[in-house]
């Protein structure tokens, strides 16, 4: 048996006539198939909410189920016990051809719809008129999204890489130079089939992966520049890793870790501009301990000892 008409379509019992249609409207565009294609809890919903708009939308039914005299599935409801026959019958019983999904039900095998336009209802599903049933109406193919994860050197200098969507299809997306992680690239009429009316779009996200040598921040990405000793003393040029290959750099006299040197138009993008390349220096040792370099050491401390950061 159907559930309460009123709690399906989410209106109280004094609703007026108006107030069931709209709410009818509402929940027939949100729930409808073609809408939703292959959610099943949805178009049984969708079933459901027709059947009860089957009762609500019209005045005569409406009264008697008020009364007690039908059921929520049309059924007259007889005094004494006794079950009755059909009356309106379930508008989504054993109708449907070839056991399928059906908009008709009702008396004559026709869910009463009585004061609400179909051709506007359904329009949204591809703007068709309903001729013969609910389901005479051309629908727009459905828009499919998918997220494409790329390296940072593609988001700067550009590529083509493949995408494989569920349905086992594969195409070659153009990945434009200066993308930005979040950027959405359109692909028309790449999704899903229409029904008498183009297909969908595929809209594929960008998402710039991890780096293992830059962060981003924003439109600028930042790395780690070890430098040697003597690089950072006597100052000198520096091998500088960039996205777009290497390039050199100058490391002031007397350089400590931690300074930062900027290489701009050197970074990522952001918002269509492209940020610096910030290189943090870390003063290194080698990896072999040095002995004149330790005898240095021990001189320096001896002679000119100096504590870092006063």
């Amino acid at each position: 048996m159907a559930s309460d008409p009123y709690k399906e379509l989410g209106v109280s019992r004094g609703a007026s006539a108006d107030e069931i249609k709209k709410a009818f409207r509402k929940l027939a565009k949100e729930l409808h198939p073609d809408k939703n294609p292959g959610d099943k809890i949805t178009e049984d919903k969708f079933k459901r909410v027709t059947a009860a708009f089957d009762i609500l939308g019209d005045a005569e039914k409406k009264a008697k189920y008020d009364a007690g005299q039908i059921d929520a599935d049309g059924n007259e409801q007889f005094r004494g016990g006794f079950g009755g026959g059909r009356a309106g019958g379930n508008p989504f019983g054993q109708g449907g051809p070839g056991g399928g999904f059906s908009h008709t039900g009702g008396p004559g095998g026709r869910a009463n719809f009585e004061g609400i336009d179909l051709d506007d209802l359904f329009g949204m599903f591809g703007g068709a008129g309903r001729q013969r049933g609910a389901r005479d109406f051309t629908a727009r193919g459905q828009d499919v999204k998918a997220t494409l994860e790329i390296s940072l050197e593609d988001a700067i200098a550009g590529a083509t890489r493949r995408i494989q969507f569920s349905d086992g299809r594969t195409l070659d997306v153009t990945i434009p130079k200066g993308a930005s992680d979040g950027q959405v690239i359109r692909l028309r009429g790449q999704g899903a089939p229409g029904r008498g009316a183009e297909n969908g779009d595929a809209l594929i996200e960008l998402k710039i992966e991890a780096h293992p040598v830059y962060r981003r921040e924003g439109a600028d990405l930042t790395m780690d520049l070890p430098v040697s000793v003597p690089d950072a003393v006597l100052g000198g040029k520096v091998r500088v890793p960039t996205p777009e290959g290497a390039v050199q750099m100058t490391v002031p006299k007397g350089s400590n870790s931690g300074q930062v040197l900027r290489l701009k138009g050197r970074g990522a993008f952001a918002g269509g501009k492209r940020g610096d390349l910030l290189a943090k220096l870390v003063v290194t040792l080698p990896d072999d301990q040095d002995e004149a370099l330790v005898k240095f050491a021990e001189e320096w401390r001896a002679k000119r000892p100096y504590t870092p950061g006063r």
